[in-house]
């Protein structure tokens, strides 16, 4: 009677431990904040479906009601798991007829999955990996706030703070509306795609799926196009860093690998095997009926043509494939992607200049007053960047015939490693007018001649 109480009791104790850690073990999963969005999740929905109608038109059809179901199926399977914050979407699934390896999901659950990545995959865990990475871009809402990012810019809204460390920035939104491959809604930065990549392996674990297969997939595409063309999906969703150790990483606060784990189906062999079998349709024909997708990566290379810039304190040109965002005497020039997100998921400059004209304390007549008040905007300087350091100590230079000074410095880049940032100022009667020229240090030396003309071209007020 004794030992049968113990025996109870033991039981009882051990399964009060395994309800008491098992909340311990689900805190140690990674969180995410929302991102800053002007959208309500009802409006990603009512967006994304807008955009996925267009999508439809333009892209061909696998034409395969059972594939269509499978996907939706396997998808079911995911979203079970996947952190929604409680908001139900539509969720829908297509299958593209598009031998690239690639797959998307825009605003809201619109999912689109090419035939060439159910070909790539080596198993259903892989082909669940890649999706369960779509459907978190949709729970993190990444697409709506990429596009509150580009609104912002196109507001002009804190240009000063959108390249040094603000909430403001992103590529100028003309037609949200529109589907085109690369676009704003699904121009992912390096934070977004990493964030994905987390919840991702979370979600495969909580489905029983094997949570390195994720990872196994871009390892495994990266490794087949090796002297080629990146794969696609490269193009459309940048490869961050070290991205194998942060699954990996995330698998050890989820506790390990499980005990058991799913890897393949007959069904998805079945699927494999139909899709194996569809019709080829010749990349020259896609995309025939709307616009081309943009790359990823660094922006196009400055144009040799100018356009003009009239403010009150001075007039400049730039180059006219770059956008001008501001206005008056606080100002930037980027090209499209040129702003990007750093590795806290913050938007900056990557790739362009910024003009300000700001107060001067004391007067602008002061002694001193250019090397005083370059002293103070530098000191402002990193002070929102703690890493930015002086390369160059201010040197005197000539601005339109007036003195000024020009100093180097150097900073982490958006766009990953350091960047420099060239500051010339010059005193005028309306404050400091800086400007500052930014460029990733290893793509520097090609954008010093363009940042150099600019410079020639300011003409300052009378």
């Amino acid at each position: 009677m004794s030992l049968s109480w113990q025996r109870v009791r033991g039981a009882t104790l051990f399964v009060w431990l395994c309800l008491a850690l098992a909340p311990c073990t689900l805190a140690q999963r990674t969180q995410f904040k929302a991102a800053w969005n002007f959208y309500s999740p009802q409006e990603d929905i009512k967006l994304g479906k807008q955009v996925a109608v267009d999508a439809e038109k333009q892209l061909p059809s696998c034409n395969a009601p059972t594939v269509d179901t499978y996907l939706t199926e396997l998808g079911k399977k995911l979203i079970a798991k996947l952190p929604t914050g409680g908001v139900e979407y539509p969720w829908e699934f297509h299958c593209v007829n598009d031998k690239a390896i690639n797959a998307f999901a825009l605003p809201g659950g619109y999912v689109f999955v090419n035939r060439g990545a159910i070909e790539a995959a080596d198993n259903e865990a892989q082909l669940a990996g890649v999706i369960a990475h779509e459907l978190s871009h949709v729970a993190l809402r990444h697409g709506t706030a990429e596009a509150t990012k580009a609104q912002a810019a196109q507001a002009g809204v804190g240009i000063i703070g959108a390249i040094f460390g603000g909430n403001a920035g992103g590529a100028l939104l003309t037609e949200l509306g529109r589907f085109s491959a690369g676009g704003v809604l699904l121009r992912y930065s390096r934070t977004a795609e990493t964030q994905a990549d987390v919840v991702g392996t979370q979600v495969l674990y909580d489905a029983g799926y094997d949570p390195r297969a994720l990872a196994q997939f871009f390892e495994k595409i990266e490794a087949d196009s090796k002297g080629q063309n990146p794969p696609e999906f490269f193009s459309d969703h940048p490869n961050p860093e070290h991205r194998v150790e942060r699954v990996e990483e995330e698998i050890d606060k989820l506790g390990g690998l499980p005990t058991k784990m799913k890897r393949d189906s007959v069904e998805f062999e079945t699927i494999k095997r139909e899709v194996r079998a569809l019709p080829v349709v010749k990349r020259e024909t896609l995309g025939a009926s709307g616009p081309a997708p943009r790359p990823m990566g660094p922006p196009p290379a400055p144009s040799a043509n100018y356009a003009e810039y009239q403010a009150s304190a001075f007039a400049m040109k730039y180059p006219d494939n770059w956008k001008k965002y501001g206005e008056k005497n606080s100002v930037s020039f980027a090209p499209d992607g040129g702003v990007m997100e750093d590795s806290d998921g913050k938007a900056g400059l990557a790739y362009g200049i910024i003009v300000d004209v700001t107060k001067v304390p004391g007067g602008s007549g002061e002694a001193k007053a250019l090397e005083k008040a370059t002293d103070e905007l530098i000191k402002s300087l990193q002070k929102e960047n703690p890493k930015m350091k002086i390369a160059r100590q201010p040197g005197p230079v000539r601005l339109n015939g007036q003195p000024g000074l020009s100093t180097y410095l150097s900073n982490e880049s958006p766009a990953g490693g350091e960047e420099t940032d060239w500051l010339v100022t010059a005193i005028r009667p309306e404050g400091l007018l800086s400007i500052i020229c930014v460029a990733p240090q290893k793509d520097y030396e090609k954008y010093d001649k363009t940042f150099s003309a600019i410079l020639d071209s300011v003409r300052l007020a009378k």
